[in-house]
């Protein structure tokens, strides 16, 4: 009976991979790959080699993946701003082709990395688009160092650990965390590493961030808090109260995607972030 249900299950994953017969936000599109980007390479910060690359020229604009992933989950971004934009993506440490060392992991470190790596670049100031763990790093960065951000588009964040939903029983974050750890082999300086490295980074959700409203209201950059209605993994009072707490924030739930509304409606999410960005 148990071989049974875990054929089902695992069936349901492969059918929200696919989104064959499944609603939208049931659904995980393919990884997309990234262009040929203008520059690339490995930048040395607090320890760790960060891979970046950079596609385009204009206003600086910086993406930052969720956890688990890597830069490559931006692609149809990139291909919708390089245009207009100097769009810059990073692996962040651990992830994809950026190494990590013995430090714990931690969103105070990890915004820190995003700063070595703006320093690196030469880049006073920059707009950045945060997906979970990103939209973490961005919250710091703007509580943190103001200076160095413009905007801040915080795309699936938490205040805290409670505010993650268990995401166990999830066909779509089933098929993820399982893509996630081929692409991590695939692309890694430490490719059979990645039961430790998810042991390493999951001591970091479990125990942060821990936010309080005083937090928030340090903020001063522009920012939206940005949702996606049948977000599977972060409770829906989140992304309401983040907004309450930041001044001046605006609030955007995005209809019919999830976790993954970058990949699930692209075309929705890129006509947010660019009318985002072209706000003054």
């Amino acid at each position: 009976m148990k071989a049974t249900m875990k054929a089902l299950i695992f069936a349901f994953a492969m059918l929200a991979a696919t989104g064959a017969g499944a609603q939208q936000w049931m659904t995980l599109p393919p990884t997309p790959t990234l262009p040929k980007p203008d520059k690339s390479g490995l930048a040395s910060v607090n320890g760790i080699r960060i891979w970046y690359a950079e596609f385009g020229k204009g206003e600086p604009v910086l993406f930052v993946h969720g956890g688990l992933g890597n830069s490559d989950y931006w692609g149809r971004q990139v291909r919708a701003f390089r245009d207009r934009y100097r769009v810059i993506v990073m692996d962040s440490r651990g992830h994809g082709r950026t190494s990590r060392n013995a430090q714990p992991f931690g969103y105070d470190l990890m915004a820190s990395d995003v700063i070595g790596l703006l320093d690196t670049l030469k880049i006073k100031k920059v707009a950045l688009v945060g997906w979970s763990d990103g939209a973490i790093i961005g919250l710091d960065i703007a509580m943190h160092h103001p200076e160095r951000l413009s905007k801040l588009f915080a795309f699936a964040a938490n205040i805290d650990p409670s505010g993650v939903s268990d995401i166990q029983h999830s066909p779509v974050f089933t098929a993820f965390i399982a893509r996630a750890g081929k692409e991590y082999e695939k692309l890694s300086p430490t490719p059979r590493e990645y039961g430790r490295f998810v042991a390493q980074i999951t001591k970091m959700w479990n125990t942060q961030p821990h936010w309080t409203r005083a937090d928030f209201a340090k903020i001063r950059t522009p920012t939206w808090i940005v949702d996606g209605d049948h977000d599977e993994a972060i409770n829906h009072d989140q992304p309401r109260t983040m907004a309450d707490w930041t001044p001046g924030a605006g609030l955007l739930i995005e209809p019919e995607v999830s976790h993954f509304a970058f990949l699930q409606d692209s075309a929705q999410f890129n006509r947010d972030v660019a009318h985002f960005l072209e706000k003054r």
